[in-house]
């Protein structure tokens, strides 16, 4: 039975800015690892090929270095690999695909799909239909062609392309480069193997995209996942099996404290997070002086904890209790500037009030402890 991986999107070469320079860095690794682990699965699942539908690089600019790597990655599983061009690496006459080749970077058995056509795999019996984009944007289905293919008799016809299926995807992606949502039907294809959307879809039974293998933005698409494709013969049903592939998990999360409940709620959820996490919490509503010391130990742990946790609350109001003023002990002119303050970001909704609330208030633990040791 024909058995290959599906992968697509890996983006090799992005650059993470945003997170502090050991993450980033931490981001940038696990996606070479990814390669690896798509060899590795590959090899245990006893595939004839891996397929990637485009986007293997995030730009034309990456380093030699970046190119390199990404070939000696694939290393660890020894049959074929097709390549496609996506809309972030696109066959231009130069190119990152036209230095690998002249970089000698490129193994023998992957095979560069540049030019619009069919790469017979004849050990394995598929035929592999390819629509390379050949620029950034195109208006056009550059996957009709498929339907004029010729392939050897009884070899399996496997689609692979890299653009939006039309309207069946959200409407905020790109409408550039359209594929037909009937394109596996139209061009009587076994499967048709898919890549741009970041995240694992099944758009009918033989057209799925398989997602990145490892995550890369704040958003719940089922990233992470690499997909095993079995057709027993031409014409039969695929069978796709998900696998995760991803090391780190984001999670992004727009909470809203009110009431004490809200605050225990969120620090479990926290709690239960592995590792792995990358985490963009922000934060709305009001919290108590005894509530936001404790948040804010909770996310010092937190941090310490997680590959990566950025918070921010400048949207969460200071609400101070009676008894959190009481444990403060202000008394005399402090307490006035406390309720001053108070009623500032109460009514105001003061960024300043709040923080200048926060940082005397903190002075005043402070100044208790000391009184206390």
């Amino acid at each position: 039975m024909p058995k290959f991986l599906h992968t697509a999107d890996w983006q090799m070469g992005r650059a993470f800015t945003r997170f502090e320079t050991e993450d980033g860095a931490a981001l940038v690794e696990a996606r070479f690892e990814a390669i690896e682990t798509l060899a590795r699965l590959a090899n245990e699942h006893q595939c004839d090929a891996v397929l990637v539908a485009g986007d293997v690089f995030d730009a034309q600019t990456v380093s030699d270095r970046t190119i390199r790597r990404v070939f000696n990655a694939t290393k660890g599983f020894a049959g074929p690999w097709v390549m496609l061009p996506g809309n972030h690496d696109a066959a231009l006459a130069e190119s990152v695909w036209t230095r690998a080749q002249r970089l000698g970077a490129v193994p023998e058995n992957v095979h560069l799909a540049l030019q619009p056509g069919v790469i017979d795999l004849e050990p394995q019996g598929l035929s592999i239909l390819c629509a390379p984009l050949t620029q950034r944007h195109t208006y056009g289905d550059l996957t009709e062609p498929f339907s004029g293919y010729e392939t050897p008799e009884g070899f399996l016809r496997i689609g692979l392309a890299h653009g939006s299926v039309q309207g069946l995807l959200p409407d905020e992606i790109d409408s550039t480069n359209p594929i037909a949502p009937d394109r596996a039907k139209a061009s009587r294809l076994d499967y048709l193997a898919l890549g741009d959307w970041h995240g694992t879809k099944q758009i009918d039974e033989r057209t799925w995209y398989s997602g990145t293998p490892e995550p890369e933005r704040f958003r719940n698409n089922e990233a992470g996942n690499a997909l095993i494709v079995e057709v027993s013969e031409p014409g039969a049903t695929p069978k796709v099996t998900s696998l995760p592939t991803g090391r780190y998990q984001w999670h992004q999360w727009r909470e809203t404290l009110a009431v004490h409940s809200d605050l225990e709620q969120l620090l479990e959820r926290l709690d239960i997070l592995p590792e792995s996490a990358v985490v963009d919490l922000r934060f709305e509503g009001s919290v108590t002086l005894a509530g936001e010391e404790t948040l804010l130990k909770a996310l010092s742990v937190a941090e310490a904890r997680f590959r990566s946790l950025r918070c921010e609350r400048s949207g969460l109001q200071l609400a101070p209790t009676d008894e959190d003023i009481a444990a403060l002990k202000a008394d005399g002119y402090v307490d006035e500037v406390v309720e001053s303050l108070r009623e500032r970001q109460e009514g105001a909704q003061d960024d300043v009030a709040r923080d200048a609330l926060a940082i005397l208030a903190g002075l005043l633990r402070e100044r208790e402890q000391e009184v206390g040791q």
